[in-house]
């Protein structure tokens, strides 16, 4: 399992967060505290506080070309 802190600010970097994470096969969970929602689903990502970071939690080992295509919605280490 890989996890990293991601920000989605917008309604647009959901839409594109949703439709690029939607293109892999294996499975991903978005937690904001005690919450934890499907990373697929855009209903369940805006039931989460939005204003702060989310935890994206990828169930596969191999996901460097996900991690790529979802950099821009990462945090930045030490921000």
């Amino acid at each position: 399992m890989k996890t990293v802190l991601i920000r989605l600010s917008l309604v647009e970097n959901v839409n594109r967060f949703v439709n690029i994470v939607s293109r892999y096969p294996f499975e991903m969970d978005l937690r904001a505290g005690r919450h934890v929602v499907d990373a697929k689903s855009i209903l369940g990502i805006f039931s989460l506080d939005l204003s702060r970071p989310i935890t994206l939690e990828i169930y596969s080992e191999d996901c460097g070309e996900l991690l790529k295509e979802i950099e821009p919605f990462m945090e930045k280490q030490g921000a």
